[in-house]
């Protein structure tokens, strides 16, 4: 199970650049956009199966479950009866002892030693039950655990997959509005999800809603403040409303936290009326030196 995971972490990390990543050009050596295109169905049909080898192995560890308790069941209920046999046995053997003593020393009569007799009995035997009933609802209680841990595990499978389908038709649409849709069923499915805000506000700006934009990258930096593409976003937002320095401190710490986005805002048009402007050509110019 744990192999399984792995996989799916790793092409998780494997999915589709972001939407501001996408816009540089590729590196020397990298595969095109064609090329990972075409990857991507591959991808999609690797984990695809990782996930119904998964189902089946959980499917089967239940299985394994139920038959355990079935087992530890039979055995304690066996070892109850053994022990039932085991008192009962030395109970005659105390009777019989008892019956001697009677006969012998006349202590006290044969009715009183029957009622003590009972009673011993009825408490040795309220005791074995009273343990076995406890043992049982111990047992009870781990299977209901488990079954519920099983179910939740299920449950956050089918929403992955289901979260991973939307991101890839994210990853094929071209208009803006249906990225915004997408990128809405995703967030009903994981409110919250900062990868989903911050590619929604990138959709905004393609629908030059920059306002629009800007709530969302206040919102992803209200859980996260160094999240690198929600202040990109924020700092093209910010230079379209004509907010310069907004825009000029935002950019700064996004560079700061992904030097990448320095090639990126360098070409981007929103940074546009920021193009002429001395700290622009600053964050945007690569000071290292070749070999460094």
């Amino acid at each position: 199970m744990l192999r399984h995971f792995t996989a799916l972490l790793l092409l998780c990390c494997s999915l589709p650049l972001t939407a501001a990543e996408t816009r540089a050009e590729p590196e020397p050596g990298e595969p095109t956009e064609d090329v990972r295109t075409r990857l991507t169905p591959l991808m999609e049909r690797y984990m695809l199966d990782e996930l119904k080898a998964l189902r089946t192995e959980m499917a089967q560890f239940r299985v394994n479950v139920k038959e355990e308790v079935v087992q530890k069941e039979m055995a304690v209920a066996d070892k109850a009866m053994n022990y039932a046999n085991i008192t009962v046995t030395y109970f005659f053997y105390l009777l019989a002892g008892a019956a001697s003593v009677l006969a012998i020393v006349g202590w006290q009569s044969l009715r009183e030693l029957k009622k003590s007799a009972r009673d011993y009995v009825e408490t040795q035997m309220k005791q074995i039950t009273d343990n076995y009933e406890r043992k049982l609802r111990q047992i009870e209680r781990e299977l209901q655990r488990k079954t519920k841990v099983i179910a939740e595990n299920y449950r956050e499978i089918e929403r992955f997959q289901e979260v991973h389908a939307l991101w890839l038709r994210a990853s094929q649409e071209q208009s803006p509005q249906a990225k915004m849709e997408i990128y809405d069923q995703i967030l009903h499915i994981k409110p919250g999800d900062l990868d989903a805000l911050t590619h929604k506000a990138d959709a905004a700006l393609m629908m030059n809603e920059r306002q629009w934009a800007l709530s969302l990258c206040n919102r992803v930096m209200q859980v996260d403040p160094q999240n690198a593409h929600a202040l990109y976003q924020r700092a093209c937002a910010n230079a379209g409303m004509g907010h310069e320095e907004q825009a000029l401190s935002d950019l700064e710490l996004a560079v700061a936290s992904n030097v990448h986005l320095r090639h990126v805002a360098a070409e981007d048009e929103e940074f546009e009326p920021l193009r002429q402007h001395p700290r622009f050509l600053e964050l945007t110019t690569d000071t290292t030196e070749p070999g460094q």
